[in-house]
Parts: structure tokens; sequence; C-alpha cells
């Protein structure tokens, strides 16, 4: 008899640790020092194990915790601030302005707080960043006790976090050798995007990317105006203009793509990148749609993103899942296009696989990091379910997720947060939401 840390027994346990979707019904998983140990019936569970804290949730579904593979954080306390805009408008006189006024330690540190908060309650447990101070973030993620890629951001604009891009580069690459010994940290290279960086920063990065092994996490082909810009100053396409400086790897992650030619498809396959579908927010500012359906057929990664909360306005990745899934539907005019399955793998372990973490999260399996939600299905609108992996993607939503952990640590009992003080992070939020709508009206 071996005494563990934890177990979680469930109605149903779905791994997805295959291409084939499995339930696992009245199974269990055995967690010990953060690792999932054994899966195991629930029969057999006191032939082998005890443990002090056995959670029977008889009404849930356990699956991995989701990866949000593309957001930026601190912009939570941007959400709402200026809607129904073209993207040009929306950043260069919005966006950008009020990031120039406010963006510090402090209001990173409750805009990324914010959000950690609001993605543990809708069953995210790693996610990928790129802002600036990720200092600052570093420090929120490691308190809350979530998993997080964080973005070293590289662009040759000054900002109030860096002058050039030598500047952010350096300020980066301190703060990643700072973080080495965080298990739930990792890092990346993140030149915001193709038109921000010139040809010799761009080359800089792919030197970097390849002599640290960090992946690289780009905005690239978002608008039709990006395209026509490059073709004006460099005379090709973004996507060229990158695999002629040595960006294009299997390292590269390419977030939006929604403007791509059939041979800039092949071009994803025979370098292996990987792709963050942001729907919603591609939806929203009409930058255009990623064709995830031709790139899936030639079997390029896919992940799903939610991009900021200034412009979904949200982090739910049940709500991105659905958005992905229907759209493709319609833009191919065919409903058998995205199976409910390949949904839910495009939000764990395709995330995982995009952001080189699919060795330890993004299934649940023996050996894994037990990053895992219970998705409660005893609410009335939820329990008649004939199939489990179609009620998840196209019944589910965020409000459903019951428990949430992280490396075997329970960061949401009950709908509830643990390891977050929700009536002094809402004060804060209040304080910087009157600041910004003061700033807001005198723009």
């Amino acid at each position: 008899m071996k005494k563990v840390d934890s177990i979680i027994s469930a109605h149903a346990i779905l791994p997805i640790d295959s291409d084939e979707a499995k339930i696992l019904k009245q199974h269990a998983l055995i967690i010990h020092q953060g690792i999932i140990v054994d899966i195991i019936h629930q029969d057999k569970i006191h032939q082998h194990y005890q443990t002090n804290q056995h959670y029977q949730l008889n009404t849930h579904c356990l699956m991995p915790g989701m990866v949000n593979a593309h957001t930026h954080t601190p912009m939570s306390l941007l959400k709402g601030f200026a809607d129904d805009l073209p993207l040009e408008t929306w950043l260069n006189d919005y966006i950008f302005p009020a990031e120039s006024e406010f963006v510090g330690d402090e209001f990173v540190k409750t805009g990324t707080t914010l959000a950690i908060a609001e993605m543990i309650k809708s069953g995210t447990t790693c996610f990928n960043d790129m802002y600036f101070y990720s200092d600052t973030t570093a420090k929120a993620v490691i308190k809350s006790g979530i998993r997080a890629q964080l973005g070293v951001v590289i662009m040759q604009f000054p900002s109030n976090w860096a002058n050039n891009s030598d500047a952010y580069i350096d300020k980066g690459l301190e703060i990643y050798e700072r973080y080495q010994q965080e298990d739930r940290l990792t890092f990346s290279l993140a030149p915001h995007a193709p038109y921000t960086n010139d040809d010799k920063t761009l080359i800089k990065v792919a030197e970097l990317s390849q002599a640290l092994d960090l992946p690289i996490h780009m905005h690239i082909h978002e608008t039709k105006q990006e395209i026509e810009d490059s073709i004006k100053i460099y005379g090709m396409r973004p996507l060229a203009r990158l695999e002629k400086l040595g960006i294009l790897s299997q390292r590269l992650l390419a977030v939006h793509m929604t403007q791509l030619t059939k041979d800039e498809i092949k071009l994803c396959q025979k370098f292996n990148i990987s792709i963050a579908h942001c729907p919603q927010s591609n939806m929203k500012l009409a930058s255009g749609y990623c064709p995830i359906v031709d790139l899936q057929a030639q079997g390029v990664n896919i992940a799903l993103g939610t991009d900021g909360s200034a412009s979904n306005n949200d982090l739910d990745m049940f709500s991105e899942m659905l958005s992905a899934n229907l759209l493709a539907k319609m833009m191919k005019d065919d409903a058998t296009k995205i199976k409910a399955y390949e949904s839910l793998q495009m939000a764990t372990i395709k995330g995982a696989i995009a952001l080189g973490l699919d060795k330890k999260i993004g299934s649940l399996e023996i050996g894994k990091s037990a990053d895992i939600i219970a998705i409660d299905f005893s609410n009335i609108e939820h329990n008649i379910h004939h199939n489990i992996v179609s009620q998840l993607v196209y019944s589910m939503n965020k409000s459903a997720v019951d428990y949430v952990w992280v490396k075997g640590k329970t960061l949401l009992e009950k709908g509830k947060l643990t390891t977050i003080d929700c009536e002094k992070l809402s004060n804060k939020k209040h304080h910087w939401q009157n600041k910004i709508a003061r700033f807001y009206a005198g723009l």
C-alpha cells in the first residue's frame, strides 16, 4: 500500500492522450509530488493506494487543463476600453496611447492577476503571454500557482519598458536567466510582429532562438494591411521575409495567420510551424480568418488562443473552442469539418505542443504534471448528455468548471479561487478602471 498526496475519483476521465477520443468511466487519478503516478479503476484504489486527500467527484468529468496559446494578460484592465473599431484605429488611437499612459509594474501586476483569476475559473491551467514587464508577470504566476510561458517582447520602437530592440532583448534575457529554476515558468522570444522589427533584429532573434533553444512567439499575417505594407516596403509578403531571415522553424508559434496562400500553407508544413488560432479576436476586429481546415490537412499543428481581453473581450477557452469549431464548419460549408474532439485537442495537447511542453502537460498520462480540471455535469442544463466529448464543446461553458489543479495543487475548489484574494483584487481593479475611464474621456 503506497501513501500518495491525493486521489481524484470522477464519473469520467477524458485523458486526450491519443488521436481517438477515449472515456474512462469510474476511474481515478493518483497524484504524488505534483505528478500523475497512476490512472486506475476506482474498485482497485484501496488495494494499492492510501491518501489523506481523496476527491470524490461523482458528477464530474476530468480533463487536462486548457492551454491558452496566445494572450496579453495585463490588458484585462483594458477590457471594453475601445470596441467596434478597425484594428489600426483600435491600436493607434486607443490602445497604444493608453499603454503609454498607464503601463508599468502596478498596471501589469493587477492586470495579470485579474487575467489569471479569470483563466483559472474558466479552466485554463497554462497561458502563453506576450507583454512588457514580464518580471512582474512572472511574480504573479508564481504566487497564483498557474503555469505560463512568458514572451521576451522585442520591437524596435520605444515603450515604457525599453527604448530599442537591444534593450528589449537584454532585459528579457535577464528575466529568463533569473527564473530558470521555476518549474511552472518557461520563456519564449516574442518579437511583436514583422512590421515592428527590422531585419537586423529578426536575424538576431533567429540566432538566439537556435542558440538557447527558445520558442519564437510572434503575430504574423494578421491583416491584409500588414501584407500590403510588407510588399510595398520589402518587396515580399511577411512569411517570405521571415523565411529569408531564418525565423521559420519548428520553434515558431505564429499567431493569427489570417492571410495565407496555398504555398504559404505548404511552407508552414515544411518548417513544422505551430499556429495560434484566435477566432474571436479576429472576428471582432474583422482581421480575417485563419484557414485551419486547410492547415490541419497539411499536418500543421493548430493551437487556440484568446488574444488579450481588450480585443476579445474575455479569456474563456470554452468559448474560443466553440467559436473555432463553428467558424471552420461555416467557412468550409461542411458540418463534418473540425470534430468536437479535434477542438478539445486544440485547446489542450495541441497548445502544449505549440509551447514545447507536450512532454509535461496537455494530456492526462502517467508521468505528466497533474494539471487537471473537473467539469461538473450535475447542473440541469448539462446533465442530459449522450456524448461527453460533444457536450464539452457544444454545450458546456466556463461556469461548469468546478475544480482546477496545477502540478497537483488546488487552485479552484467548488468554483472558488484558493490562491487569489478576490476582494483585494476587485478593489485594485476599480482603482484602475476609474483612472482609465478618465483617460478615455479625454481622447
